[in-house]
């Protein structure tokens, strides 16, 4: 498992922590020992950066994640489409298909068995109409 991917697996531990318990992610962030944070830089990248844009990537996602709502989205999911979309609209030095794999292993490891080709599907309308979202 790459450097980039232990960051992306530990960001989301700690998302879908601060959504299970309905906190804070950056003060649970905090709360982390350094050497809990595998690849802390960028995890802590990754949770500020969702947290930063929390409202206009939830609203992506309910756009675009037809025929679910957020609150009927398994945490997991919700948590790793979060952090894709950040990543394909804010993190210009990340590759779209880069993002787009990782959420997708995450996924296939930690979800459902339809979760994979769900989050594919929702990133890939993501993807094609990103040049026309306002951000």
């Amino acid at each position: 498992m790459s450097a980039r991917s232990k960051a992306r697996k530990r960001a989301l531990d700690i998302l879908f922590e601060s959504d299970i318990r309905k906190s804070s992610a950056l003060e649970l962030l905090s709360a982390r020992p350094p050497e809990d944070l595998s690849q802390g830089e960028y995890s802590t990248s990754l949770v500020s950066g969702v947290v930063e844009h929390q409202e206009k990537i939830d609203e992506l996602i309910v756009t675009y994640a037809q025929g679910w709502d957020m609150d009927r989205m398994p945490a997991i999911d919700r948590n790793i489409l979060r952090i894709a979309i950040y990543e394909i609209l804010w993190r210009s030095e990340i590759d779209d298909s880069v993002a787009v794999s990782q959420a997708v292993e995450l996924a296939t490891d930690l979800s459902t068995k339809d979760s994979a080709a769900y989050i594919n599907g929702v990133l890939g309308r993501i993807i094609i109409l990103k040049p026309s979202f306002a951000i």
